[in-house]
């Protein structure tokens, strides 16, 4: 099984946050793929990615608006850069390129 991790953020961290989150773990559900999303927002950083959850990981997803904290993690990553509006609305389609990139 394929290991995906994200992060999503947006300026508020309300609303877009979690309906990115939301939308790429029902994809990832559809697609048997594991998937941890971390989320930062008005609520502070949930779910929050570990050295290791990033390094075990087969790909990393930035479904960002602004630039989110903790960002040097990803440092020696080639993470997939995507808008928050993506990921809302073709969370799926993202998700099937990213495994058949794998």
């Amino acid at each position: 099984m394929k290991k995906i991790v994200a992060v999503c953020v947006c300026p508020m961290g309300l609303a877009h946050t979690f309906m990115a989150a939301d939308s790429l773990e029902k994809a990832a559900k559809e697609l048997g793929v594991e998937i941890k999303i971390e989320t930062q927002g008005a609520d502070g950083v949930q779910n929050e990615l570990t050295k290791k959850d990033i390094a075990e990981a087969d790909a990393v997803i930035l479904a960002l608006a602004i630039t989110p904290q903790g960002m040097e993690r990803f440092d020696d990553c080639d993470p997939y850069e995507i808008t928050l509006k993506e990921a809302i609305r073709e969370g799926k389609e993202i998700l099937e390129e990213i495994v058949n990139e794998l």
